[in-house]
């Protein structure tokens, strides 16, 4: 081959090159064309797509102050209901001492005195009871619980029929509302 026709070859072969330049350089511009139309489609859906996700947002934060406002709400209405309960826990002991006072009491023969204890012993329980002051119920024999009792020891229990049961109750409990504030002291059977 002569320097000629390697010439005319490579003219050819460029020429070639540059028409098939420019057909993809125009294919290009359509791609770009119909890529703009599909971007415009694209940015709308986008819009679309951020709008949803906003309102999620939305959705999902007031969904969430809402139950803020019920937790709190409730969490103050507990804090109503157990207020006073640092008071009357601290009373709880004045309560045990007129128990024991009425008990020695009955042994003497001054009932009026014994009247007028009794009487200051059932004001001042009902003045805890409106309050929300309630006593744990809790009997010889009971079955053991607990999540409700406390037990101070364990003896060996009269019976087959007593064992884990209460034999004796040593200090009354109590509950403020549904809370127990101080559990019933019991001597278990084993």
């Amino acid at each position: 081959m002569s320097n000629k026709d390697k010439r005319e070859n490579i003219e050819e072969e460029l020429s070639q090159d540059q028409v098939l330049e420019q057909e993809g350089f125009n294919e290009d511009r359509d791609s770009e064309d119909t890529l703009g139309e599909k971007d415009e489609m694209t940015e709308e859906e986008r819009l679309k797509e951020e709008l949803g996700k906003e309102k999620d947002k939305f959705l999902r934060l007031f969904a969430e102050f809402e139950n803020y406002k019920k937790r709190t709400s409730k969490e103050r209405m507990n804090l109503f209901k157990t207020a006073g309960q640092e008071v009357i826990v601290s009373l709880l002991p004045v309560l045990d001492d007129f128990d024991r006072a009425l008990k020695e009491l009955s042994k003497s023969e001054d009932t009026e005195m014994f009247k007028g204890v009794e009487l200051i012993k059932v004001k001042f329980r009902e003045t805890l009871k409106s309050k929300g002051l309630q006593e744990v119920e809790v009997s010889v024999g009971d079955a053991f619980d607990a999540e409700i009792h406390e037990a101070i020891t364990q003896i060996p229990a009269p019976d087959d029929s007593m064992k884990g049961k209460i034999i004796d109750v040593i200090e009354k409990g109590f509950k403020l509302g549904d809370r127990i504030i101080r559990h019933p002291k019991v001597v278990v059977g084993n």
